[in-house]
Formats: C-alpha cells, sequence, structure tokens
C-alpha cells in the first residue's frame, strides 16, 4: 500500500525477478504476483496483491483486503506527501483486516543523500502505530529490499508453518 508513484511495483519486481524498470508506468487497479520461495527446506507459495495507489482507486481497495496476512506500507523519501500518508494507509488496512502485520519500507534512498535521511518523524509513527518494522529501500539498487521483504516473510512463515 502507499501512494501512487512511490515505488511499490518496483519494489515487488526487484524481490521477485531482480529487475528494475526506470521508466513510471502506474498500476491501474492491482496486478497480482506470485513467487515460489525456499524457507527452511519448505517451499512457500507467496502472493502479492499491488494495489494502485491513487485515490481514483479508493472503492476497490478492500477487495483486495480480504485474505490478506499481511500488508507493507509504502512511502518514498523523495515525496513528503507520501510520507504524511502513512497514517491513512495504516488505517484504512486496520480497519478492514483487523490485527493483521504490516511492515514499512521507505523507498528510493537511492535518490536521497544519506545526511539528508532523518528518520526522527519515522520513528514518532512508528511508535504510534502498531508496526512490525521499518526498512529503507531501493527498488533501483535493490538496497535493502531483500531483508525487508525477509522480514515479513519470515515471520509469516514462523506464524503459518504448522497450518
Amino acid at each position: 500500500m502507499g501512494d501512487g508513484g512511490v515505488g511499490k511495483t518496483s519494489l515487488i519486481k526487484k524481490y521477485t525477478q531482480g529487475s528494475f524498470q526506470k521508466d513510471y508506468i502506474k498500476t491501474l487497479g492491482a496486478q497480482f504476483s506470485k513467487y515460489d520461495e525456499e524457507i527452511e527446506g519448505d517451499n512457500c507459495k507467496l502472493f502479492f496483491w499491488d494495489i494502485a495507489g491513487q485515490d481514483e482507486f479508493n472503492f476497490m481497495r478492500p477487495t483486495f483486503y480480504k485474505g490478506s496476512k499481511a500488508a507493507i506500507i509504502v512511502f518514498s523519501h523523495t515525496d513528503d506527501n507520501s510520507y504524511n500518508h502513512i497514517t491513512n494507509w495504516h488505517e484504512d488496512i486496520k480497519k478492514y483486516t483487523g490485527d493483521l502485520p504490516i511492515v514499512l519500507f521507505g523507498n528510493k534512498i537511492d535518490l536521497v543523500k544519506k545526511k539528508d535521511l532523518d528518520d526522527t518523524k519515522v520513528q514518532k509513527i512508528l511508535k504510534e502505530k502498531d508496526f512490525l518494522g521499518y526498512y529503507k529501500t531501493s527498488a533501483k539498487t535493490g538496497n535493502g529490499v531483500y531483508l525487508a521483504f525477509q522480514s515479513i516473510i519470515k515471520t509469516l512463515y514462523q506464524k503459518y508453518k504448522e497450518v
């Protein structure tokens, strides 16, 4: 989840395909990706819903929340508005799913100087909301992407491996 243009599609493609497409193509509605991953010797099937972040798709989002086991909220370190909407995304997810684990990805760190990556505001939101974790990512370079996805995947694996 996250505003349009923050890199949701690019993050999924980087994790599942190892690729990055520099030209922005807006997601219309939702895209679905299936990915097989081996965790502790078990073959796990992962399903990613890439849901459009633009307001005109608000009406259809609750449909895609059904059956979800986790959520990722993505904001861009280059777009203050996307940061300002984290709380809205969080409330929307909680409203339709209840107690779902949520991870926060701060994307596009490759476009920001290290000295300008101030996490003070992010730490405030992490304290106020119940996030499983926060990860700085770059879909372009791959920095932090594997670790970020693995955090939520391994949490879900531990939770559901007995099921």
